[in-house]
């Protein structure tokens, strides 16, 4: 028994398409879930999904001029990405409207542009290496571009990390120490948009927000504390990615929707069994205020 269970872990690293896919996966999340917590501070959850589909125009065009080639893919979306957040920023400034709108607007008009470009250059297959990642074609210049992507990304975590939670928290506070909020606003939707560029790698344009989104909701039934739902999303993404990796393999499945899958059953068991706000926690409390009434 014991012998099958190691095979089982062991035997898909025999290959060395495996063993680069899992160091992409560990390194998306190391930073996917941390940002995806500032997300859910910020209240901006739906942000992250809506800038996934926004990354599809540059992937398209960097697809339809250099082929499936992962690099210049990379580097179209980020491309696209950022416009797409100076245009959102332009007409929340200019117009009033909230940024979240002004995102649903444009990420789908980028999502229609995108799969057009995609479907005129190339086939069906194509589009859905685009759409659902391609994270066991990974090639050892992709993999290092992740890896210089993902340390740019925990760098400027680490540098301004202070101001990004009191910028998710308390923008005023924020300004009143004489720091301009909107400069560490913009700082942290341009680390959103490189990781999920970095994610495309992995989960494609459609689910490129799963390890960023899921492990983050999960963690707050969990957790009442910043440290805490850091620590129990990472952990929580780097689980589901190498065992949607896992998964994929043994039972030949798609490896971006087992991920994503296996993310979602982690957040559906947090929703049920998570000590803060969780269903059993809150059925349980009236059980218990009960018990004590009658024995007062």
């Amino acid at each position: 028994m014991l012998d099958a269970m190691l095979w089982w872990f062991t035997a898909p690293l025999e290959y060395t398409f495996m063993r680069r896919a899992v160091v992409a996966c560990l390194a998306l999340s190391l930073t996917a879930p941390v940002l995806g917590v500032l997300l859910t501070l910020r209240g901006m959850s739906l942000m992250g999904e809506a800038l996934s589909h926004a990354i599809l125009p540059g992937v398209a065009v960097a697809f339809m001029l250099a082929g499936f080639s992962l690099p210049a893919m990379m580097l179209g979306g980020v491309a696209a990405g950022f416009v797409t957040v100076a245009v959102a920023g332009g007409v929340t400034q200019f117009s009033g409207l909230k940024e979240d709108a002004a995102m649903a607007s444009l990420f789908l008009v980028a999502m229609a542009g995108g799969v057009l470009i995609v479907t005129r250059s190339g086939n069906a297959l194509d589009l859905g290496h685009v759409l659902f990642g391609t994270v066991l074609g990974v090639d050892n210049a992709t993999l290092l571009l992740v890896a210089l992507a993902g340390s740019l990304i925990l760098a400027g975590l680490a540098i301004a990390f202070r101001a990004l939670v009191m910028e998710a928290l308390d923008p005023l506070f924020l300004s009143l120490q004489g720091r301009h909020a909107g400069w560490t606003h913009a700082l942290f939707m341009m680390l959103v948009v490189l990781n999920l560029v970095v994610g495309f790698q992995t989960l494609g344009t459609l689910m490129a927000a799963g390890l960023m989104l899921l492990p983050a909701a999960a963690a707050r039934y969990w957790s009442q504390r910043l440290e805490g739902m850091l620590a129990i999303a990472v952990g929580l993404s780097l689980v589901t990615s190498v065992m949607g990796l896992l998964v994929s393999y043994h039972a030949e499945l798609p490896t971006g929707p087992s991920i994503v899958l296996l993310a979602g059953l982690g957040y559906g068991v947090s929703i049920v069994m998570g000590p803060c706000r969780g269903l059993l926690v809150r059925y349980r409390r009236p059980l218990r205020q009960e018990a004590m009434r009658e024995r007062g």
